[in-house]
């Protein structure tokens, strides 16, 4: 349904002759923006940011920014359907940003390596300036290339005149850098781009941009290849939500997930099946992780019904079919645009399944039409087709991805691919030590072949979906907590033994304990996750599982259900989804004031557990003064839509299972 959200602003004297902009990097999925009454515009796509300039509709002092949402299904928006919880709501980051008219746009900057060897590296930038003045301006441009450790190796300089109202594309190239740090996941290297923007020799704007000097090629015949060398990933696909806060993760949550990937020897993330929070690209960047990027166009098996995230993916009704092919291609040039300069990124992916359709010829077209936009606005990487095993639609992009047995289907297809989907075995936690390989798909035994690029297990993490427990597929369960055939990937990749697993004992006490005691800031951008385990007298781990409940005894912050959380043993309660198994639960914990917070996990007959957390900034949390979260109490949701039970040929387009 309809959710509204306002905020006041306080608008400065000073700003009167700048531009102001609100950044949304995700609200799902149909945004209308509004400023002091009037209504400025509307963003139609849940998973890419926008920028919104609000210019014309602030005064100084105090201003009423109110933004409706609504995650309505729609016809004409993709997806259309998928294996997913569809939440609504502004669940990213959002930000005021204050420019001088000259600036460089949202996004503004395209940073590519033409020319990368051991010995030497070019780096071409493209920088957009933006002139929303009221006079043409004399652009100076200067570029200065920072390597890993901040030193400049490169400075670039270009003077352009802008007219009024005009943006234009400065196109700066490097020299040779000798010796270039290049990126890899063995080391991942990266380089910056500080740009500076002068109107003459006055500056204006200054903005800085992350790369990778790295090289990829991928082949029909030999597989991947980064930097000049064959490279055979393994992965896993990726959903972007956690249990209790839902897709509303803060950024840390997604290094938090990139990291547990890279931590059980995996090297790819496949982000399943839409663009995913910046932070989470980041994070791949950062910890060297090769991304596969994937546009939204997704289908679903089932009965296609209008209405619902089960329905057709492609529009059925011919005046659904050019608005939504529009948004399809909209939501790829916003993805394209956002990601464009982090070296994770290997591929674009035009869609999941979309063979769920009815009308093949009009899927075959638009998957034809994105392709060739993504080749127009970044020759640099290919363009994939997603889980293409049916619909005769693999061979329409630069690289196919099979899912499930389409891997065996198309084991050498003559073009480069990969395993984009293996696995998909239900468990809820500990689960077997054993790695998620089938007779069906991918076994264990199967050679890694030299013309396939990579694997990629589905999937890494529980997650949320309209289809009940099929979401409990993950190496690691929705709490963040690794079942155990995350170790087993662990050993197998990076070679650690598992550790013992807990066996039943005598329960004692609690231990709890954090990812880490310090919360960096009060702007929901970092968080830390709170595990408790359940020992014997001894202090060793035991797989008993009593009820445990969290409690803020003092200070700020807040779990999904404010000040205090409980879970359930599934035995006592097996319709919650809060539970404790196998001696262990967690749940992630933020803040938004800060303080010392003093947390402690009791169950009845054991001896407590507590630990502090301190978030740092402002504002500052003052007893009995400052508000706190108010109770919001788990209630299971269950859904109450079912699908129509209609006669259909459930072979057709479904894999053979």
């Amino acid at each position: 349904g309809y959710g509204w959200y306002r905020k006041h602003l306080v608008i400065k004297p000073e700003w009167a002759s700048k531009r102001v902009c609100i950044e949304f990097e995700g609200a799902f999925q149909d945004a209308e923006i509004n400023v002091n009454g009037t209504r400025l515009g509307e963003h139609k796509g849940g998973f890419t940011g926008f920028s919104m300039d609000i210019t014309s509709a602030i005064h100084p002092g105090d201003n009423v920014l109110a933004v409706r949402l609504n995650n309505n299904w729609n016809a004409q928006i993709e997806p259309r359907a998928g294996d997913h919880t569809f939440m609504g709501g502004i669940y990213r980051d959002v930000r005021l940003v204050v420019t001088d008219p000259l600036h460089v746009a949202w996004y503004g900057t395209f940073v590519t390596t033409p020319d990368v060897s051991n010995g030497s590296a070019i780096v071409n930038v493209k920088t957009e300036i933006a002139n929303q003045g009221t006079a043409a301006k004399n652009c100076v441009l200067t570029t200065d290339i920072l390597d890993p450790d901040g030193k400049p190796v490169a400075h670039l300089s270009s003077t352009q005149q802008i007219d009024a109202g005009a943006t234009a594309t400065i196109d700066q190239t490097s020299p040779a850098i000798p010796s270039p740090k290049l990126w890899h996941p063995a080391h991942p290297f990266l380089y910056t781009a500080a740009t500076t923007v002068s109107n003459g020799t006055t500056p204006v704007d200054d903005y800085k941009t992350t790369f990778g000097i790295r090289s990829i090629k991928w082949t029909a015949d030999q597989g991947f290849f980064i930097n000049g060398e064959h490279y055979y990933f393994h992965g896993a696909n990726v959903h972007q939500d956690h249990a209790g806060w839902g897709d509303a993760i803060v950024d840390y949550g997604a290094f938090r997930d990139v990291k547990m990937v890279k931590d059980a020897g995996l090297d790819f993330i496949r982000g399943s099946h839409y663009p995913h929070h910046p932070a989470f690209a980041d994070a791949c960047d950062q910890l060297g992780v090769l991304f596969w990027s994937e546009n939204c166009f997704w289908g679903i098996g089932g009965a296609n019904k209008e209405g619902y995230w089960t329905a057709s993916a492609y529009p059925p009704n011919q005046d659904d079919q050019g608005p939504f092919e529009q948004n399809a291609l909209d939501t790829l040039r916003d993805e394209i645009r956002i990601f464009r300069n982090h070296p994770s990124i290997v591929v674009w992916s035009m869609c999941n399944e979309a063979f769920f359709s009815g009308n093949m010829d009009k899927v075959k077209g638009l998957l034809t039409k994105l392709v060739n936009e993504a080749h127009q606005l970044d020759p640099t990487r290919p363009a994939a087709i997603g889980g293409c095993q049916r619909g005769d639609i693999d061979k329409l992009g630069d690289v196919a991805g099979y899912n499930g047995d389409g891997a065996k289907i198309f084991n050498n297809p003559g073009i480069p691919n990969v395993v984009s989907e293996y696995g998909s075995k239900i468990t809820d936690r500990p689960g077997d030590y054993d790695g998620q390989f089938n007779s069906r798909d991918l076994n264990y035994d199967t050679p890694e072949y030299p013309w396939r690029s990579g694997q990629s297990l589905w999937c890494a993490f529980d997650y949320s979906t309209i289809l009940g427990h099929f979401g409990c597929m993950g190496f690691v369960d929705y709490f963040r907590i690794p079942k155990r055939s995350w170790y087993w990937y662990r050993n197998q990749y990076l070679h650690i033994p598992p550790p013992e697993w807990p066996q039943n004992g005598t329960p004692a006490k609690l231990s709890l304990t954090a990812d880490k005691t310090t919360i960096q800031g009060t702007d929901a951008t970092d968080d830390c996750q709170l595990l408790v385990t359940v020992q014997d007298a001894h202090g060793k781990p035991i797989s008993n599982s009593p009820p445990v409940t969290f409690t803020i005894e003092s200070g700020p912050g807040e779990f999904p259900t404010a000040r205090s959380i409980t879970f359930n043993p599934p035995s006592k309660d097996p319709k919650s989804d809060n539970a404790i198994r196998d001696g262990m639960a967690a749940i992630e914990f933020r803040s938004y004031y800060g303080g010392k917070t003093i947390i402690r996990a009791t169950s009845p007959g054991l001896e407590d557990g507590t630990v502090t957390i301190t978030t740092t900034g402002d504002p500052r949390f003052v007893p009995g003064q400052t508000p706190v979260a108010a109770d919001r109490p788990y209630v299971r949701y269950t859904q109450a839509y079912q699908p129509a039970s209609v006669s259909q040929n459930v072979a057709l387009n479904h894999p053979a299972s």
